[in-house]
């Protein structure tokens, strides 16, 4: 029988990994929808040829074998393992971690065969990530800011946050291109969708705006101009139309998965932005006043 288990990362990686998982498919093979997510992750076969899968711009469609089991990282928009590549060379792009860590990968592939059980494979992956890379891990703390003030949450123009950023327009774009793999109006829509399926698979109720309840509430909430406008995003983003990506049940995607541990970020930050919203600007106004 398939299964799909998220969890959040051992605390160390936290900072830079938004959510680790056990997948293992049955007796027969399964197609698996990945969908933008803004970040980039490790995708681990045990006994198989682990891949880092760059940051997707629209859905790929992925046919998993029988009797696979699959342990994976998902990295927070902004934050990666050391790569030989700016993240725009990466996107929507799969790379073996053979080509990318060389003998390293070699010995993460044996010591993962050997682990005995997929909890402990995916505890040794997260160990070696910690152990290898995580001390040499250079995030951008402009993007960091940027991608904070672009979750679903924030209403945020652009070339407004460019500014409170102390930089131009260009030169946010150039640095999300590097650090994320895509330019920041792109990285705003995908966690605007990410929004609106974390609060979709927690069973939200809609705040209850005139002429907009159900999916359309949701749709309001994650930061939708109305349910056309998160249609057509999800069109663009999945493939599929909302009712067919949830399979007709607004509580729950039609995969069956819990992904409560990928999408719980975002709602601490839906929790928060009230206040914070505020504060965000103050310190990005701040900033810029120091830089003048």
């Amino acid at each position: 029988m398939e299964s799909y288990v998220e969890r959040a990362p051992l605390p160390g990686l936290a900072g830079v990994v938004r959510t680790v998982w056990v997948q293992r498919t049955g007796d027969a093979a399964y197609v698996q929808r990945h969908l933008p997510t803004g970040g980039v992750e490790i995708h681990f076969p045990i006994c198989g040829r682990p891949q880092l899968v760059g940051p997707l711009t629209g859905p790929e469609v992925e046919v998993i074998p029988a009797h696979t089991t699959i342990v994976g990282v998902r990295f927070h928009p902004g934050t990666a393992p050391p790569l030989p590549a700016v993240l725009d060379d990466l996107v929507d792009q799969r790379l073996g971690l053979a080509e990318l860590w060389r003998s390293s990968a070699d010995r993460l592939v044996e010591a993962i065969a050997l682990a005995g059980t997929p909890e402990r494979a995916l505890r040794f992956l997260q160990v070696h990530l910690l152990q290898e890379f995580r001390p040499t891990v250079c995030v951008d703390p402009l993007v960091g800011e940027a991608v904070q003030a672009l979750m679903p949450w924030h209403s945020v123009n652009i070339d407004s946050l460019a500014t409170h950023l102390a930089l131009s327009a260009s030169q946010l774009r150039r640095r999300c291109l590097q650090a994320v793999g895509m330019s920041p109006k792109v990285l705003q829509r995908t966690l605007r969708f990410q929004g609106f399926l974390a609060l979709a698979q927690a069973g939200a109720t809609p705040t209850g705006r005139r002429g907009a309840d159900g999916m359309a509430g949701l749709a309001v909430d994650a930061g939708y101009a109305d349910q056309a406008h998160l249609s057509r995003e999800c069109l663009r983003l999945t493939g599929v139309t909302p009712r067919q990506l949830l399979g007709g049940d607004i509580e729950r995607c039609a995969c069956g998965h819990d992904h409560s541990a990928s999408y719980a970020p975002f709602l601490a930050t839906r929790s928060q932005a009230a206040t914070t919203r505020p504060v965000l600007l103050d310190s990005f106004k701040t900033r810029r006043h120091a830089r003048a």
